[in-house]
């Protein structure tokens, strides 16, 4: 999920940079200090594709501002968005969640996954490319561990995460308790009890609104949409 270039990128701007200004740092002043202008522009074209990099962009937008308030809900803040676009990580998240607690879990057995669910698409040498991939993002955001050798652990699930899960379920329609049960919550691997009560810790910390009575659970998102996306959200 190129986290490492992610970290560079944002120690230079603020959480108010434009993608031009982010295009001009990678391609132009080079701040990700890439041998050759065609690896600036290549490496460019990635992060576009698994971040945005764009205000515009609502879960670029909030994933940013969420990026600042925790920096050890970093690594998995950046699955959760790289995972919101692009589709490969998403698949593999079926084999990964399906991984018991300490299970060893090899690139080989990734490479078996992906050509079963997408037969003859890649090369081996994509299949390869692409395993290895998949495997160092789900180590960064804490899913794996082990360098040749790894194995199924679990994350470390920070009130920051919850709320971008929570975020990311709202934008796809879900209200209320449903919140708690979309498969960005679920990604998260926490019993209902954890995650009301890292949502509640995060209601505390300004980052949302939450109320839970009983079985009535209520969760906002104040000024995380401006007007317009308001609008479409609810057309």
């Amino acid at each position: 999920m190129m986290l490492a270039e992610v970290v560079q990128l944002f120690q230079k701007r603020g959480i108010d940079a434009t993608f031009h200004q982010y295009k001009e740092d990678v391609e132009c002043f080079n701040v990700l200090r890439k041998g050759t202008q065609k690896s600036r522009n290549l490496t460019w074209r990635h992060l576009v594709s698994l971040y945005a990099l764009d205000t515009d962009v609502v879960i670029f937008r909030i994933f940013r501002w969420l990026w600042e308030i925790d920096e050890h809900a970093r690594s998995l803040l950046g699955c959760q968005i790289v995972l919101a676009r692009d589709p490969m990580l998403r698949l593999s998240q079926i084999k990964i969640l399906a991984l018991t607690p300490m299970q060893r879990f090899t690139r080989e057995e990734m490479e078996q996954f992906i050509e079963e669910r997408c037969p003859g698409r890649f090369s081996p040498a994509s299949l390869k490319s692409i395993a290895q991939n998949l495997n160092g993002t789900w180590t960064h955001a804490g899913y794996l561990e082990g360098r040749q050798k790894k194995h199924r652990t679990e994350p470390d699930i920070r009130p920051v995460n919850v709320v971008f899960a929570l975020f990311l379920g709202y934008l796809q329609g879900a209200t209320g308790t449903r919140l708690f049960n979309t498969e960005w919550t679920k990604l998260l691997g926490c019993r209902p009890e954890r995650l009301l009560e890292l949502a509640r810790q995060a209601s505390h910390s300004g980052l949302l609104n939450f109320k839970h009575s009983s079985e009535v659970v209520e969760v906002t998102f104040p000024d995380y949409l401006t007007k317009e996306e308001e609008g479409w959200l609810h057309e």
